[in-house]
C-alpha cells in the first residue's frame, strides 16, 4: 500500500537568473541565463513525495491566472490530488525571484501572492485528504493559521506532522509547536528558532530546540548532511552524499518530500532521513527545482553510499 502524504503549502512561479556572483548592494550584474519554472516549497515537496512513490494530496491557494493553470497542470502530470486547491480571482499566484551563482548557491526573494490567502476555510475543504494521510507536511510560505488548522486535523486523526520552518523570518506560535511532531530546519533557521542561547554548534542548537518544544528536530546541514535529535535524547548524524552541485534551490524540498514519504512507509525517522539526504543531494545536480527532483529508482541506487553515525 502506498504511503499517504498531504502537503499544505505554497506554489510559486520561480523566476531564476544565473550569475557568476551575487550582486553587492547597488551593483547590477548580467545573468547568463533566465528561466521561469514551477516552484514554491509546498509544491516542490509534494512533487518530491510523489516521485518517491507516495499518494500525495496538496492543499494550496492559487490565483486565477496562467501561473495558477501551470500549477494545476504540473500536479495532474505528477499524479497529485489537487481537488482541494483554492483559486482566488484578483490576486496573483505566488512568485519567487531566484539568483543562482556559479557554485550553485542561491538567494531567494518570495512574493506570497495567493499563498497568503490560504486560510482555515480552504483547509476545511481538504479535511478528507488530511484525515486520510499518514504524514502531513507544512511550511511557512502560507499563513500560520492555515498550517495550524491542518495540523490540528492531522493530530486528531493520528497522523505525524512535519514542519519545514521556511522562510526563516516567519514566527511559529505556541499553538503550532504543540501540534508538531518533527521540525526540519536548515542550520540558519534552527539557530534563529533556538534564540541564540545555544550558540551555533548544530548539536547544541538541535538539543535546545528539543528541550524548548518537545518535538524531534531533523536539521539539514547542506554539505555536512543531516543531524537528527530525538526527544528521548538520541543524536544521530547522517553525512551528505557527495555530488557535484549545479543548483541547490530544490535540495531542501527534495529532502522534506522524500523524508515524509519514507517516514509514512516505515515510521523510522533515521531511515527516512537517509533517503532524504540522498534525494537532497541528487536534487543539486540538475537545473531548476522541479526538473532536478529525483525518482525513487535514482534514490535507491545511491542509498548504500550513506552511513549513519550515532553521536549520542
Amino acid at each position: 500500500m502506498r504511503a499517504r502524504v498531504c502537503v499544505v503549502g505554497s506554489f510559486n512561479a520561480d523566476l531564476t537568473a544565473r550569475v557568476v556572483s551575487f550582486p553587492r548592494p547597488g551593483e547590477t550584474v548580467t545573468a547568463s541565463r533566465f528561466d521561469e519554472t514551477a516552484g514554491g516549497k509546498g509544491s516542490n515537496q509534494a512533487v518530491a513525495a510523489a516521485r518517491c512513490g507516495a499518494a500525495v494530496a496538496v492543499i494550496a491557494a492559487l490565483g486565477a491566472d496562467p501561473a495558477g493553470e501551470r500549477a494545476v497542470a504540473l500536479w495532474q502530470a505528477e499524479g497529485i490530488d489537487a481537488g482541494a486547491v483554492a483559486r482566488h480571482a484578483g490576486v496573483p499566484t505566488g512568485s519567487a525571484l531566484i539568483l543562482v551563482d556559479r557554485t550553485g548557491e542561491n538567494e531567494i526573494v518570495v512574493a506570497a501572492g495567493a499563498n497568503a490567502t490560504l486560510d482555515r476555510s480552504d483547509v476545511e475543504v481538504g479535511r478528507a485528504s488530511i484525515e486520510a494521510a499518514q504524514v502531513v507536511l507544512g511550511q511557512l510560505e502560507v499563513s500560520v493559521a492555515a498550517t495550524l488548522a491542518a495540523f490540528r486535523i492531522a493530530k486528531s486523526g493520528g497522523a505525524t506532522t512535519i514542519l519545514n520552518p521556511a522562510p526563516a523570518d516567519a514566527t511559529i506560535p505556541e499553538a503550532l509547536w504543540r501540534c508538531l511532531d518533527i521540525l526540519t530546519p536548515n542550520r540558519l533557521e534552527a539557530v534563529r528558532l533556538a534564540g541564540g542561547a545555544a550558540g551555533e554548534r548544530p548539536e547544541a542548537v538541535a538539543r535546545e530546540l528539543v528541550l524548548l518544544h518537545g518535538c524531534a528536530v531533523v536539521m539539514t546541514l547542506g554539505a555536512d548532511g543531516v543531524l537528527v535529535a530525538e526527544p528521548a535524547g538520541a543524536l544521530t548524524r547522517i553525512p551528505a552524499l557527495r555530488v557535484e552541485p549545479r543548483d541547490t534551490t530544490g535540495a531542501g524540498d527534495a529532502f522534506n518530500g522524500v523524508f515524509a514519504t519514507r517516514l509514512a512507509e516505515t515510521g523510522d525517522m533515521i531511515d527516512a532521513a537517509r533517503w532524504g539526504v540522498v534525494a537532497g543531494a541528487l536534487a543539486c545536480t540538475g537545473g531548476g527545482a522541479i526538473a532536478a527532483l529525483p525518482s525513487r529508482t535514482a534514490i535507491e541506487a545511491r542509498l548504500a553510499e550513506i552511513t549513519v553515525e550515532r553521536v549520542a
